[in-house]
């Protein structure tokens, strides 16, 4: 299987699934105007997405690293679209708040196995798992345009039309599957020591990615609410500013895959949360439409170390990358909707320029935690196994995969056998 062809695949479904976490905060404005929900209570919902979403992913990672789970792709990327889809077709808030929590579920169970899945068809490959990222970010940046079309013009009963997309994502997973050709159940068999764990070094990483999540979270919110009161009530101009948002990702990822080649990922990350200070203070601070730009950027430099976050984790913790993934991908990640029901009631409070204020301090603080981290020495765990009479070349974890080489004593899983005739020296 060609590396690209597997990565393009991957990334075009993370786009079909990340359209629906982008589409919680597109909707927000919709819920507002509806059913005049105040900000606390319609953070409540982007609350409820993330819930039970940071919860899942790590469990679904941990999964991930005893079983390899590849049918959790396409039924998850159907999951997240469902619950959007009937996210709008009741007034009932509680029932809301239960169709968009089965999405975050449906989200959360998929992020981890694809990361795992992309990181074995990468074979460690930055750029690769940019790519992968890529998909994702184009996922969130076409969320608000896909609302605003679906029911812009209408009313929240057009929220069916959504699950259009997971569809979609779910028919490109399978022919992703057959090519990966991995195993549908099956143990890990032999995996890093937990010795070559390094835990200390995780946890710092994870509270970085715990602040980036908080501001991103937060100006995802009310980003579109903020830019309509700076742009005296237009509805466009908050569409706008959710799109770039969203769209300044898709270019800090690829550029965050790029320079992590030339220089080591910690370094990048570092100046990337230096640099997103600035920026966040322009957009919430900077007059008239100014704040455009700033929100471009912001984007960009939140999301050049997204992607090496997640490979960084798996560095950290050789022996279980998918909770690794899980957790870079998921928990640290979906923390930053716990804290928008307290933005909402302080701009409830106060006003929505104020709420926004402390978010300037997050980025700063990922800065400081990326001071004490020290680039990891990728473990070398990926490799191409050879085509032979019985397999075809397919991409293999080296201690991952569960089908031993044909001839290896028994006990000693995978692993290349030396050609007939030469000896070790």
């Amino acid at each position: 299987m060609r590396r690209n062809t597997s990565i393009s695949l991957l990334a075009v479904g993370h786009a079909c699934v990340d359209i629906y976490q982008g589409a919680v905060a597109a909707l927000i404005p919709f819920f507002v105007a509806e059913r005049d929900y105040t900000y606390a209570v319609a953070s409540g919902i982007v609350l409820a997405a993330s819930l039970l979403s940071s919860v899942a992913q790590p469990v679904f990672g941990a999964l991930t690293d005893r079983w390899a789970m590849p049918w959790l792709l396409p039924v998850s990327t159907l999951l997240g679209g469902v619950g959007i889809a009937l996210s709008g077709l009741s007034g009932s808030y509680g029932l809301t708040l239960l169709f968009v929590a089965v999405s975050g579920v449906g989200v959360a169970a998929y992020h981890p196995e694809s990361a795992r899945l992309a990181r074995l068809a990468s074979a460690g490959s930055h750029s690769a798992m940019s790519w992968f990222s890529l998909g994702g970010n184009i996922g969130f940046a076409l969320a608000p345009l896909m609302v605003a079309a679906a029911i812009g013009h209408g009313s929240l009963r057009w929220t069916p039309v959504l699950v259009l997309p997971a569809l979609a994502g779910a028919a490109l997973c399978l022919p992703v599957l057959r090519m990966l050709d991995r195993p549908r159940t099956g143990t890990a068999g032999t995996r890093a020591p937990r010795s070559a764990d390094d835990m200390a070094s995780f946890v710092r990483l994870s509270l970085a990615v715990v602040f980036r999540s908080v501001v991103f979270t937060g100006l995802s919110t009310f980003v579109s609410l903020h830019a309509q009161q700076r742009m005296e009530g237009s509805a466009t101009a908050g569409t706008v500013a959710l799109f770039l948002l969203f769209l300044g990702g898709a270019f800090g990822s690829v550029l965050g895959g790029s320079l992590a080649n030339r220089y080591d990922r910690v370094r990048v990350s570092r100046w990337s949360y230096l640099l997103s200070v600035a920026a966040v203070t322009g957009v919430i601070h900077a007059p008239g439409p100014a704040m455009f730009l700033f929100v471009a950027l912001t984007s960009a430099g939140l999301y050049v170390p997204f992607s090496l976050q997640v490979t960084l984790g798996q560095d950290y913790l050789p022996s279980r990358v998918g909770t690794a993934a899980g957790v870079t991908l998921g928990l640290t990640v979906s923390v930053g909707g716990l804290v928008s029901p307290l933005l909402g009631h302080l701009a409830d409070t106060t006003d929505l320029r104020t709420a926004l204020t402390p978010l300037i301090a997050m980025p700063a603080l990922s800065w400081l935690l990326f001071r004490t981290l020290p680039e990891p020495t990728p473990p070398g765990a990926l490799r191409r196994t050879a085509p032979s009479a019985t397999t075809s070349g397919t991409w293999k974890e080296a201690g991952r995969d569960s089908t031993p080489v044909p001839g290896t004593p028994p006990g000693r899983p995978g692993g290349p056998r030396r050609a007939p005739g030469r000896t070790r020296p």
